[in-house]
């Protein structure tokens, strides 16, 4: 098979990395890719919004399977495209991804549906959200409807707070947001639930604790990821029926009814309180960075299950995990999440002697000639799989302090709920 994976980060090298062990694949593309997938995959910079370049490229190179990893292509409706293509693609289509891109889509999903999740009201201007807001309770939280990249969400504790949310977000901070949602600050702990669906059925894919905040002790601002840990601690059979029930399923049956499949990952946020699950958002691909820590826990060609979902065959296959633990950390450029330096060096990566339950995924890096050089600000992904998360986590610390890269910082205290307690 020759499979082309689209995007550029640590969770497309780490699907490259992964499709790459099975026996099935010729060739891997990866559209653009990084420094990480250029080791395993022939990185090819095009324009993927360009869908004639695009269509044009994977009938030429006989691809037989596309892998989509992040959501902005799949919100605008990128599986769409393929299909009418006649080319066999891996995500969901244009509607269900609006589960991602549109926040207020997902909202009225829940309400219609009685899938627990915050109470909630959408506003279209700055004063109307404001006279609510003078009128509520705090803390509050505070999202921009539409993509942000997993930044785009405020919890404000007073309403000084929540009116300069109010101003970044309809002042274009995270794009042209046309709606604001305020919701109620759910207490407890959050938990990823991933699933993989064929359109008729599903199976659950693993779940992990992400740390979003930059600070350790989850302080500070918001980032894309600094670090995550699967499965997470809070999962139980009880737990994960409850989540099945009055989530996932009720989710699927509203895609259904709107006359579509869900096919793909479907990664719920979820807030725990006292064993009850609650819908904080969706996102319609795997998570990043706990797509990194999750695979090096799959013992099932992931090919073989992505070719059952585009099949629609996924009903009597059985996905195998290992039991150890796996825990990610985020090496980051000084100043990230704010105001950060590309291009620096970064030397003594290849020197690093990794066994085999070690793996570092590329997330922002580029090679310029022959030397590898940082290029975002989350730069590279440090995983590791053990018998317990603190050896994980103690093993990923030697390994980054081991690399010494001058331009970096990452949170030591990955894992503190469950390895602290």
């Amino acid at each position: 098979m020759i499979i082309c994976v689209i995007g550029s980060g640590g969770r497309e090298h780490a699907i490259c990395k992964s499709i790459q062990k099975s026996s099935k694949v010729k060739k891997i593309f990866c559209l653009p890719g990084n420094a990480g997938t250029q080791e395993l995959a022939e990185n090819v910079d095009l324009n993927i919004d360009d869908h004639d370049e695009l269509i044009k490229f994977l009938k030429k190179s006989k691809v037989d399977l596309v892998i989509v990893g992040p959501e902005k292509p799949l919100v605008n409706g990128i599986t769409n495209v393929l299909e009418n293509n006649n080319i066999k693609v891996f995500g969901p289509r244009k509607v269900p991804s609006q589960l991602e891109g549109s926040k207020t889509f997902t909202k009225e999903i829940c309400k219609k549906y009685n899938i627990p999740t915050a109470k909630f009201g959408v506003f279209e201007t700055i004063d109307e959200t404001l006279n609510f807001l003078k009128k509520s309770n705090f803390p509050i939280v505070i999202k921009a409807d539409g993509l942000a990249a997993g930044k785009g969400v405020y919890i404000c504790k007073n309403f000084q707070e929540s009116k300069d949310a109010v101003k970044e977000i309809f002042g274009g901070k995270f794009g042209s947001a046309k709606k604001i949602l305020v919701e109620e600050f759910l207490t407890g702990e959050e938990m990823s639930f991933f699933i993989i669906s064929d359109g008729k059925n599903f199976k659950v894919f693993q779940t992990a604790q992400d740390h979003k905040r930059v600070g350790e002790g989850d302080l500070g601002k918001n980032t894309g990821g600094m670090g995550s840990y699967s499965p997470s601690g809070l999962i139980n059979k009880n737990l994960e029926n409850k989540i099945i029930n009055k989530i996932i399923t009720p989710t699927l049956k509203a895609i259904n009814d709107l006359g579509e499949k869900y096919k793909g990952f479907l990664y719920a946020g979820l807030m725990i309180s006292n064993n009850e699950p609650f819908l904080i958002e969706y996102n319609v691909r795997m998570g990043d960075p706990e797509c990194q820590t999750i695979l090096p826990l799959l013992e099932t060609d992931l090919v073989d299950i992505f070719t059952a979902c585009c099949d629609e065959k996924l009903e009597k296959f059985e996905i195998k995990w290992s039991e150890k633990k796996s825990l990610c950390i985020v090496l980051c450029s000084k100043g990230y999440p704010d105001t950060f330096k590309n291009n620096i060096k970064i030397d003594n990566l290849s020197n690093l002697t990794l066994d085999k339950n070690d793996f570092v995924f590329h997330a922002g890096t580029k090679k310029e000639k022959n030397e590898l050089i940082s290029n975002g600000g989350r730069v590279l992904n440090f995983v590791t799989t053990s018998s317990s998360f603190k050896n994980s986590r103690e093993r990923i610390i030697t390994l980054i302090n081991q690399l010494n890269w001058g331009n970096g910082f990452f949170r030591k205290d990955i894992g503190f709920k469950i390895i602290d307690k």
